[in-house]
């Protein structure tokens, strides 16, 4: 287990507990999520090494890895999924004013969102930890899809875009990472970052049972001010925003089942309604938020 004397993000020793979060997911365990005092940023406490990590990743019901349409949710995952595709895809090209270019997807999981890319005429390579995932990804797209550790091989300056939807949370070194985000894109590449929102409506109403938690395999949970702090430290800036609409509903019906209740996916959607209407009037509120990111001048 990972221990942190001081804040990962400011380095400041000035850190408390701030939630007690249960492993809802697979294995039942509790985790401390700390809080930094100086500048806001919360972290998992005690959270498994690299080396241990894997098998708090391990069930069926995975759908990032597995794919599975097992039960409602997972169903409804799918669906929402297809729609997001095109908004993603639509994001990108927008962004990047480029109607084909190279993408490299990191944590593409089954390769929807690359394989998308792929048939609007874009090159693609993936990332993804998980050996079933890769294959599952190559066998439905036929893209070439790469371990993490293989990540210094592919050349630098070579991608006009790349992609970590729902994924630099689980990274152990974020910074680490950023550096080879940095060497692999061109001068003038985008970077597309999703991530889930610790300062949002839901993240605030639903505390320990906060679906987006995700404790262990969530290691850091940003909101807008320390994900901007971060950038400054990694040598990126953030030029627009952009929500991840159904995010919410999912999080939010997730949470309602954590907390035991009855009429679970019934409060859960009325509950992401609700946030959603009110992140439509401050998108810092959102449950998910989308960071477009070019390097900073000089990097």
């Amino acid at each position: 287990m990972i221990n942190y004397k001081e804040c990962p993000l400011c380095s400041s020793s000035d850190i408390s507990l701030h939630l007690k979060c249960k492993d809802h997911f697979i294995s039942g365990e509790e985790f401390g999520l700390y809080k930094c005092n100086t500048c806001g940023f919360i972290f998992t406490q005690n959270h498994p090494d690299e080396n241990s990590i894997a098998k708090y990743y391990q069930s069926e019901d995975y759908i990032s890895h597995s794919d599975t349409s097992k039960g409602l949710l997972n169903k409804l995952y799918k669906l929402v999924r297809d729609l997001m595709l095109r908004r993603k895809t639509s994001h990108l090209l927008k962004a990047t004013g480029l109607k084909t270019g190279k993408l490299l997807d990191i944590g593409c999981g089954t390769g929807y969102f690359a394989g998308a890319m792929k048939a609007a005429g874009w090159e693609v390579t993936g990332i993804e930890p998980d050996q079933k995932a890769r294959d599952l990804a190559y066998s439905l797209f036929g893209f070439p899809v790469i371990s993490p550790d293989q990540i210094s091989s592919l050349p630098s300056e070579s991608f006009d875009a790349i992609t970590l939807w729902h994924v630099l949370e689980h990274f152990n070194d974020p910074v680490k990472y950023f550096s080879e985000i940095s060497r692999l894109l061109k001068p003038e590449g985008l970077c597309l970052v999703a991530l889930p929102n610790s300062s949002s409506y839901d993240a605030v109403y639903y505390l320990k049972f906060w679906a987006a938690y995700d404790v262990p395999r969530h290691l850091w949970h940003y909101n807008p001010a320390t994900f901007n702090r971060l950038l400054e430290k990694v040598g990126f800036r953030c030029f627009q925003t952009r929500n991840l609409p159904f995010d919410v509903f999912y999080i939010s019906i997730l949470s309602e089942k954590y907390k035991g209740s009855s009429l679970s996916f019934l409060k859960g959607v009325t509950r992401g309604k609700l946030y959603f209407l009110r992140s439509l009037f401050n998108r810092k509120k959102s449950s998910s938020i989308i960071y477009f990111l070019k390097k900073s001048p000089g990097q």
